[in-house]
């Protein structure tokens, strides 16, 4: 694998490029970086040219200072960008935060995107909606309120990182992936200057978000699916015993994707890809060869 460099927008990007072919790009989530893919960049750059990048803000990719540098429009802007790099149309494969970005480039771009997997991340019309209108969710999603406060990321990194290990540990379905050996690699990219309050600036520039304790629940924007529809083929995987994003986020979801296909794990949490990577790695290559 070659460790590389792409400006796209200005914003100097840090990625893993792996095997010669159709470009493949995988965006991670929070508080994730390229390595996230590990599993897949091995299965797909036999036959791709797999492109795992660190998003703005993470590891070793560039780090704008304000939290309106991670507004929706400039994570697109650096998808946008990193496939024109690539060629000008890619599979994208996304998780979590990097699944946000991309619901919104599939919208914006979609002749940007030949094929679109999104894993445990909620198109925003159904996080909005759920946001507004469900209680289980509102109270899944309030951890999120926290991580937009000042001094969160401080507390963070508190004695080696224990609040994100403690996270990944209670919030995975099978902890045998959080090796001695990949928490090193995690905590090396957690502790990069300024990198964990540049991660959590995605929660705070985001504009969904759970309504602030006293507030009422219709201060989350109410989005409509005309505005946010989705036009390429795409596969949905979720894994249904995720603690913060629950699976009423899949209800609805055809109002919005014009060809959607859903594949749902029972046993699996939000970190599907590497308690299961094997299956997820199935899924994404039977729907890219169709």
């Amino acid at each position: 694998m070659k460790s590389q460099y792409a400006a796209p927008d200005g914003i100097r990007l840090h990625y893993l490029e792996a095997g010669a072919g159709p470009p493949m790009l995988f965006v991670h989530g929070f508080p994730e970086f390229w390595y996230a893919w590990e599993c897949q960049l091995a299965e797909f750059s036999k036959d791709h040219r797999a492109v795992a990048l660190d998003m703005r803000g993470h590891n070793l990719s560039d780090k704008p200072a304000d939290a309106k540098a991670y507004r929706p429009k400039h994570l697109v802007a650096d998808l946008r960008g990193m496939i024109d790099h690539l060629g000008g149309k890619a599979i994208v494969v996304a998780h979590d935060w990097g699944g946000a970005a991309a619901w919104n480039l599939a919208t914006a771009h979609p002749e940007r995107i030949e094929k679109l997997v999104i894993i445990n991340s909620p198109h925003p019309v159904a996080f909005a909606r759920e946001l507004r209108y469900s209680p289980a969710q509102q109270q899944a999603s309030a951890n999120m309120n926290w991580l937009r406060r000042p001094g969160a990321a401080e507390k963070l990194l508190e004695d080696d990182c224990a609040r994100l290990v403690a996270m990944l540990r209670q919030s995975t379905s099978d902890p045998g992936w959080l090796t001695p050996e990949l928490l090193a690699r995690y905590r090396e990219a957690w502790t990069q200057p300024g990198a964990m309050n540049a991660s959590l600036n995605f929660y705070r520039a985001s504009p969904l978000h759970p309504a602030a304790p006293g507030e009422p629940a219709d201060t989350v924007p109410d989005l409509q699916p005309q505005d946010f529809t989705v036009r390429v083929p795409t596969l949905v995987i979720w894994g249904e015993r995720d603690a913060a994003l629950l699976p009423g986020l899949l209800d609805g979801l055809d109002a919005c994707v014009s060809d959607l296909h859903i594949a749902r794990i029972p046993d699996a949490s939000h970190w599907v890809i590497h308690e299961q990577p094997a299956q997820v790695n199935r899924l994404i290559r039977e729907f890219i060869v169709k």
